[in-house]
């Protein structure tokens, strides 16, 4: 292939693969003795798996990419061949290449065993590649770390060299430079500076809130709690516990235990909820329901706990406690695409709220599913006519829906233009039958409700952390946990700032009143490390004209000095209109 489209997956990753396939051939001529497992294109490069008792350390890295210049500058063809399996041993067995001959040995017996080769070096690969490895234009090695030989922690420990590759220097640049603006926006590093959230060994992915972090999280179900309102739903709470054959009849018990905490009370089996939708269809199954009454939306901020591997802990992106913006919606056949036109407007609602784009995915039936294929087809079909009937465009995700039904995953983008998977509608024809759910028709006679299950946000953990990064914790104005610092200069303005301070809070805002006996340079960092919205100099010139020197976390350059009723005036409309911007910079 002599061109690529970078906007195909699959080229990319043909690409990307070609490069691994270059770094590995480097290191083969740096250091001959290297046993080498695999080494796949992932989703923003590629890694090679490797065994050496060298130790690699990112001050080798250097030497790697030399060498690999050198082996893109030759220009060699990558040639395929097809060999017999007695072939394919021999060669890498005269190698002491142990981990291709068990990559061959497990092969099936009628596999075809392919093998690429560019100059001095051959690898196990069933491809593609590119024609030559001078098609690779820039290449840039990333990382270090360790990997159990197909991730069994009895088998050897590897090392794993994390690498990326792009068709232009200008477009690595670029993506190594939003890596580098990603680790400054780090959730965990920004959510400690602003005292947010915290993680303790005591419990390991359980997140804590701390104050200021409880401001925010409160004022993001404050606003939740008021879109739904408006949407037509009402907020239910269920237990955190119930009973295990609660959880045989919903399936979770069979197709997710692994991921459930469970415990004993009372000789019988108990579960914590991993999720919250068995809840909801017991708090439908309490009283008989009309026709006339669906949609029934039931909202609920679901607190739930997963069990989740520990090396896949990770912040507030993933945990083993989080709550859940969960609604259950029951509903007759006919209003479901009505009901999922209603879902995205409620979603465009909240997600441009906080300048957050997205796009959407419709994930299929998977392999371990509930329900029959026929099930399924109707149902993928109503969320794809659903999704064209409001103008909107989707990819089909394969496989990936949930056990009980296919959904729509609502990927967002950040402002770094990264991906997160927040929202989702899943559409379920599975569970209320399970559960015998009725309601009567307008003839008169017993039916099924359908189910959709969804959560906007995703979980609130998830999201928090999500526009810590986008924001870098510069939160708009109604979300920041203080929205006006106060700083003094001498001790003598102090009695003029506390009236300040009464005066914004009374009107309803954060303040916070920094009247310690410290230079004003360094409380002007610190409030600007703590990311305070607005940050007020108070010193003899604003005492006397009754005044505040303003600065914004949102603005580079000082705003002025300005009286306390026009200040408050701008900073009180920015805060009840949820302004995304400052309202000085309009």
């Amino acid at each position: 292939m002599s061109k690529i489209d970078w906007n195909d997956d699959g080229q990319r990753r043909q690409y990307r693969h070609t490069a691994s396939h270059i770094m590995a051939q480097a290191i083969q001529h740096i250091w001959p003795e290297a046993k080498f497992a695999i080494g796949p294109a992932i989703d923003n490069g590629f890694y090679y798996d490797i065994d050496i008792d060298h130790r690699f350390t990112e001050e080798d890295f250097p030497a790697i990419q030399k060498e690999m210049k050198k082996i893109i500058k030759q220009n060699l063809p990558l040639e395929r061949s097809e060999v017999s399996r007695e072939e394919a041993l021999r060669f890498f067995k005269e190698r002491n290449q142990d981990y291709k001959v068990e990559l061959i040995n497990d092969l099936p017996e009628d596999e075809i065993i392919s093998m690429y080769t560019q100059g001095d070096f051959t690898d196990l690969c069933a491809g593609p590649h590119m024609d030559s490895t001078g098609q690779i234009k820039a290449v840039k090695l990333m990382s270090v770390a360790g990997a159990y030989w197909r991730g069994d922690s009895d088998r050897p420990m590897l090392q794993r060299i994390y690498a990326t590759a792009f068709p232009s220097q200008e477009e690595l640049d670029a993506y190594v430079n939003m890596l580098e603006e990603a680790k400054k926006r780090d959730h965990r590093k920004i959510g400690k500076e602003m005292r947010l959230y915290m993680f303790s060994d005591e419990a390991p992915g359980f997140p804590f809130y701390l104050p200021n972090g409880m401001i925010m999280r409160n004022e993001l179900v404050d606003y939740w709690r008021g879109v739904h309102k408006r949407y037509g739903y009402t907020e239910v709470m269920t237990p955190q516990i119930m009973k295990r054959t609660l959880w045989e009849t919903s399936g979770h018990w069979d197709h997710y235990k692994e991921n459930m905490y469970t415990t004993v009370i009372d000789d019988e089996d108990y579960a914590i909820k991993p999720m919250n939708c068995p809840g909801s269809i017991l708090v439908y199954q309490n009283e008989p329901h009309s026709y006339r009454e669906l949609p029934l939306r039931y909202s609920e901020l679901g607190n739930v706990h997963r069990h989740e591997l520990s090396g896949a802990l990770h912040g507030m992106f993933r945990v083993r406690n989080f709550t859940q913006d969960d609604a259950h919606i029951l509903l007759a056949d006919e209003q479901i695409e009505q009901e999922v036109k209603n879902i995205i407007k409620l979603y465009d609602e909240i997600y441009s709220q906080f300048g957050l784009t997205y796009e959407i995915l419709l994930s299929t039936m998977p392999e371990d599913h509930i329900g029959t294929r026929e099930d399924w087809d109707v149902a993928e079909g109503v969320l794809e006519n659903a999704i064209r009937a409001i103008g909107k465009t989707f990819e089909v995700n394969e496989g990936d829906g949930a056990f009980y039904g296919p959904k729509l995953d609502f990927i967002i983008k950040d402002s770094l233009g990264r991906e997160w998977q927040c929202g989702t509608v899943q559409l379920d024809y599975q569970l209320p039958g399970r559960f015998n759910c009725e309601y009567t028709g307008s003839d008169g006679q017993k039916h099924t409700p359908v189910m959709i299950h969804r959560a906007c946000f995703g979980s609130l953990e998830r999201f928090i952390g999500v526009i810590t990064e986008h924001f870098a914790g510069k939160f708009p104005l109604w979300l920041a946990p203080v929205q006006v610092s106060l700083l003094t200069v001498t001790e003598e303005v102090i009695p003029y700032a506390e009236e300040v301070c009464k005066i914004l809070e009374d009107a309803g805002l954060r303040v916070k009143l920094d009247k310690r006996n410290e230079k004003i340079g360094y409380k002007l960092r610190e409030a600007r490390n703590a990311r305070d919205s607005y940050i007020c100099i108070i010193g003899e010139k604003e005492k006397e004209a009754g005044a505040v020197t303003v600065r914004c976390n949102k603005i580079k350059d000082e705003i002025g000095t300005m009286s306390i009723e026009e200040f408050m005036k701008a900073i009180l409309e920015e805060n009840s209109q949820r302004m995304v911007g400052s309202y000085f910079a309009k």
